[in-house]
């Protein structure tokens, strides 16, 4: 009898502990993969649920990790989804161009992947030409797009000559004037680690992809194409900068429809980072006065 017991007790423990591994495999958030428009994976990860579904997407040679402060707070009231671009963190390397179009069509195919029908876009930095990007290939699906440290002037030309200055800093050793490049982003009162991460990884980035996508953005400034992307666009934007660069908010309400901006002071370009606490009230308040613009106008 007592041998009986012990079989049955362990056979019960095995059963318990093998539900309970079930049930954690069950609530572990696996990052998923979905073909962009021209073939190449993008890899993505979704948190949480809840209505507007926020979709975040990150800035030059950064990838989905740099919103790290911001998943989990966000997560408890809407479904948060972020994305790897193409050629950054676990997502494709088979595109020749890393234009801006085209990462708008992997945004487009991970917003479709997981079927949500009310999205706020918050881009950083590149992220926010790749948003409008998006919310253009989405109409009906996209209520507003957020901007995190860009959009300071969408109207200041590019000469060639700059556009020159800036790839010749990248082009000749990519890694060494990544760093000097990313170096310039920050204030000195930064966290220093953050700081040191934040250049390490960036320079980091394959060259080919870096230049790629540096070359298409600042080839659609100095040609006019990223200024005529705001053509017809109707959605509100607003941008969350810091006050290292001035945005010229006069400017760009004669080029988007409706333009806004929260300055966060004493922070550098990766504010979200930086200063999150801070970051995450601001975005709250944005994401709220969105919302409630749409359901006046519904």
């Amino acid at each position: 009898m007592k041998i009986k017991n012990l079989l049955f007790g362990a056979v019960l423990s095995c059963f318990l502990l093998s539900m309970l591994n079930a049930q954690v495999l069950a609530d572990s958030v696996w990052p998923g993969m979905v073909g962009s428009a021209d073939g190449v994976p993008i890899s993505y990860e979704v948190h949480g649920t809840g209505e507007p579904t926020l979709v975040f997407v990150h800035g030059w040679s950064c990838d989905g990790r740099y919103w790290r402060m911001q998943v989990p707070h966000f997560s408890k009231n809407h479904r948060v989804v972020v994305i790897d671009l193409a050629g950054h963190g676990h997502s494709g390397l088979g595109r020749e161009d890393y234009a801006m179009d085209a990462f708008g069509e992997d945004v487009q195919a991970v917003v479709e992947e997981v079927g949500a029908e009310q999205v706020i876009l918050i881009g950083h930095s590149m992220g926010g030409p790749v948003s409008v990007a998006a919310a253009r290939l989405m109409p009906g699906r996209v209520i507003g797009a957020i901007g995190v440290d860009t959009f300071h002037d969408v109207s200041h030309p590019m000469t060639r000559e700059e556009f020159d200055s800036w790839m010749g800093l990248l082009q000749p050793d990519f890694p060494a004037g990544a760093a000097q490049f990313v170096r310039q982003m920050f204030i000195e009162k930064t966290d220093p680690v953050l700081r040191d991460w934040v250049v390490a990884d960036m320079s980091a980035a394959p060259p080919k992809v870096a230049l790629s996508a540096m070359e298409h953005m600042l080839s659609d400034v100095v040609s006019g194409v990223a200024l005529s992307a705001f053509d017809g666009f109707e959605l509100p934007i607003v941008a969350i900068n810091a006050d290292l660069w001035p945005t010229n908010v006069e400017a760009n309400r004669h080029h988007i429809h409706s333009f806004d901006v929260v300055i966060i002071e004493g922070t550098d370009h990766f504010l979200h980072m930086a200063e999150p606490e801070a970051f995450n009230r601001k975005l709250e308040g944005v994401i709220a006065g969105m919302v409630e613009t749409r359901k006046g106008a519904e």
